[in-house]
């Protein structure tokens, strides 16, 4: 069957890719939770989309094994609980692709590498500004270049909030986050680290000052295979980094790992409704910073617009390009897959050159 399901359609991100599939005239099946929101998305974005209603991750799991489609787009967070169950449920011959950047989901689905080549599947995790922006940058930077030793990358994404309620998937992934604590490579092996550290302050290309702090994304993981550099360090720029933030992270990090505080966290933080704020940056910006085995170092950005409509690009390219056989049997990071350039066709740009050796 030759359709693109997309679950979780009615959300933000499941609504954009949809769009911009049925523009490009693709056999879209919509999967949701509610059959009115559902028909009204299939109303406003034309064609001639299927719906299907399905309450949870078991019973999407269910029509997709047997339905069989060519490529399901998952936009179900938290990824940690959902990426690895539904690529699994695809069938031999069907496809996936989803928008992960948790660490532990990134890592959780390429793990499948071996099981999807078997089963003649192609799988891709990270489809978004998360992932795809750092891990384009240090593709780029590292083109023709010695081994790599140590490697930074730092995601400063811009992104335009929708009034509402924050809602239980995004808030899940969240406090997740932040109650799985810090990690790094060191000498090649996954280990962990304060969260709050790996600080670090800089200059933007365009003038402008920007901060990230380390966090446990799958960034990082990405930044390692495209590499294999022994010390990686992934940096973000959506928690707030403060001296004073900083310093308590790790104490709220214990306290969220409480399965009965982590848990409360999450209802409450799912309430909690979102004002749209002023923009704080007029771009969003990948940062990627490497240090060859000769002593070179080497810096790089992607420029581009709002986060979300990056991401929405970026999972619509993988999903037509799978859709067409463009793929391949196993488990892949986008860059991995289709190289950096699938950064430039979602509407990056790239800033190379070297960098003062720190």
């Amino acid at each position: 069957m030759n359709e693109i399901w997309i679950l979780g359609a009615t959300g933000r991100s499941g609504r954009a890719i949809a769009a911009r599939l049925a523009a490009s005239g693709a056999a879209l099946v919509l999967v949701g939770r509610d059959a009115e929101r559902l028909r009204e998305l299939a109303a406003t974005i034309g064609g001639t989309p299927r719906t299907v209603v399905a309450d949870s991750v078991g019973a999407v799991a269910a029509r997709l094994a047997a339905a069989g489609p060519a490529v399901v787009v998952n936009t179900i967070g938290p990824f940690t609980g959902t990426a690895v169950p539904l690529a699994r449920a695809c069938p031999p011959g069907s496809h996936y692709v989803d928008l992960a950047n948790e660490l532990s989901a990134v890592t959780g689905l390429l793990a499948l590498h071996d099981e999807a080549a078997a089963a003649g599947r192609c799988l891709v995790t990270g489809a978004g500004f998360g992932v795809l922006g750092t891990e384009s940058v240090v593709l780029k930077l590292c083109a023709d270049r010695p081994a790599v030793t140590r490697v930074r990358v730092d995601a400063l994404p811009m992104v335009e909030e929708e009034p509402g309620r924050i809602g239980s998937a995004l808030a899940g992934s969240m406090v997740d986050a932040l109650a799985g604590g810090g990690r790094r490579y060191e000498h090649g092996r996954l280990v962990r680290a304060r969260l709050g550290g790996d600080f670090e302050r800089f200059t933007l290309p365009d003038g402008s000052a920007a901060e990230a702090m380390g966090a446990p994304t799958g960034e990082l993981e990405a930044a390692r295979r495209a590499t294999g550099a022994p010390f990686v360090v992934a940096g973000s720029g959506m928690v707030p980094a403060g001296r004073a933030i900083r310093a308590v992270l790790p104490v709220v990090a214990a306290l969220l790992s409480l399965p009965p505080l982590g848990n409360s966290a999450k209802r409450r933080l799912a309430r909690t409704r979102v004002t749209p704020r002023e923009r704080t940056r007029e771009f969003s910006w990948a940062r990627a910073r490497v240090e060859g085995s000769d002593g070179s170092v080497r810096e790089g950005w992607m420029r581009t617009g709002e986060a979300m409509a990056f991401t929405s690009a970026v999972t619509a390219e993988v999903a037509r390009r799978l859709a067409g056989g463009e793929g391949r049997p196993g488990a892949y990071t986008p860059g991995a897959l289709f190289g950096p350039e699938l950064a430039a066709k979602a509407g990056g740009q790239f800033l190379l050159g070297d960098a003062p050796t720190p």
